[in-house]
């Protein structure tokens, strides 16, 4: 933001779409960039794009279409410029240069969402190993741009003979990095553990809901758990994984957990640094795939996120298609054709809600096993175990106890009976 955050920042998206791009896919991601500079509180004024056979190795755009921008940014007084590609550091110092403005490129912009809206110190520390990961490439590029005058003295300055500047700052980015992840290490041992109990204490009835950022997510998680989530109509809004019980809560206890959204293009680094986030799929007994079915090119969404769930390993993970946003837009009767056995709804419905919450439940239900249980009166200290184990499907009572028709896991009817029988 201007100083006094005023004013947001004017930003301008500049593109070059190159003949392996469609119209349809340019213009998606062009898109989706206005809606990342949203994110980030920038005001897009407009877009500036050119048709080319490929990147200009010194400055991206092409030599006349950048004397082309550099008009408009002046005319317009664009503050800042957003270019819908990794572009070098040379590139970007070139374009800043011709056009008068400072240049972020599109792992910049994401980075810089992930780093605003990282709370937990795992999300914090992970952010920051993706952004020195960005930056040490670019500092030896720099360095090279540089020339000789950033050789050092030897000896002076706490360096090692004939340590320059820059190798300086990137031995202390290897360092930093090496820390983190230490302290990541450390964090994702505790993170087992924690897990390992809550799974010994509720079972493994566990469902992540996964997909594209802004598929609505967040709201669809608080339509299913009655929680209190962040809701908001950015990309990435939240990084940080929710768990909470499925409410009413159902036999078995399932718990549903919220998962960092995917993106096109989404910086490698990001995805391996977020690893223990998008470990939640990895976990999960099901997953939920929530895609914006307003959204035209959806279909695009829903191949990025199958391809970054593969990269995890998430291949052998049941899913549930859940094409969410139907209110808004998208074709039903097209949907359910083209998907069968998928879910057409809308979070802000409770009717739908209901029905996926049915068919969540059902998914975890389909080993369930009914039977009957004779419940004594002088046992009646087991009950509220049983009811809190067991979907209790009717019960009646007969001169010395009760029988309660169940419905549960094999083992835990097994396990209740043989305390009934001691």
């Amino acid at each position: 933001m201007r100083e006094g955050n005023q004013n947001p920042k004017r930003a301008l998206v500049v593109a070059v779409q190159r003949p392996d791009a469609s119209d349809v896919e340019f213009e998606a991601s062009l898109a989706e960039l206005r809606q990342l500079a949203k994110t980030l509180g920038f005001e897009v004024i407009g877009t500036f794009t050119q048709k080319r056979a490929g990147f200009d190795s010194a400055g991206y755009l092409g030599a006349g279409k950048r004397q082309e921008l550099q008009a408009q940014v002046l005319q317009e007084r664009v503050d800042l410029i957003l270019v819908d590609h990794d572009i070098s550091p040379s590139q970007a110092h070139n374009l800043e240069k011709e056009v008068g403005c400072e240049v972020m490129d599109r792992t910049m912009v994401i980075l810089e969402i992930f780093h605003r809206h990282a709370r937990s110190s795992a999300a914090r520390a992970q952010v920051e190993i993706a952004r020195l990961g960005y930056m040490a490439p670019r500092m030896r590029e720099a360095a090279k741009l540089a020339g000789p005058k950033d050789r050092a003295r030897s000896g002076t300055g706490g360096r090692s003979g004939g340590e320059s500047h820059g190798e300086l700052d990137r031995r202390k980015i290897r360092d930093r990095i090496a820390e983190l992840q230490k302290e990541l290490d450390a964090m994702g041992l505790g993170r087992k553990t924690q897990r390992a109990r809550r799974q010994e204490r509720q079972g493994l009835a566990r469902v992540a809901l996964v997909g594209y950022t802004n598929a609505g997510k967040s709201t669809l998680m608080r339509a299913l758990t009655g929680s209190e989530v962040l809701v908001a109509d950015k990309l990435f809004a939240t990084l940080d994984t929710t768990v909470r019980a499925l409410h009413p809560e159902s036999v078995p206890r399932v718990l549903v957990s919220d998962t960092v959204g995917f993106i096109k293009n989404l910086p490698h680094g990001l995805v391996a640094s977020f690893k223990s986030t998008l470990d939640e799929a990895l976990e999960a007994t099901l997953l939920a795939h929530v895609v914006d079915a307003s959204d035209p090119g959806f279909e695009r969404q829903l191949t990025v996120t199958e391809e970054v769930l593969d990269e995890i390993g998430a291949q052998a993970v049941p899913r549930l298609l859940v094409f969410n946003k139907i209110d808004r837009g998208g074709d039903e009767a097209a949907l359910r054709a083209k998907y069968p056995g998928c879910i057409v709804m809308s979070a802000r419905r409770e009717g739908d809600v209901a029905k996926l919450r049915e068919a969540i439940v059902a998914f975890f239900q389909r080993h369930l096993v009914e039977a009957e249980i004779f419940l004594p009166w002088s046992a009646q200290k087991l009950r509220g175990e049983i009811f809190a184990n067991c979907e209790v499907l009717e019960e009646r009572a007969e001169g010395e106890g009760a029988f309660l028709r169940v419905r549960g896991e094999p083992a835990t009817v097994e396990r209740l009976r043989e305390k009934l029988s001691a």
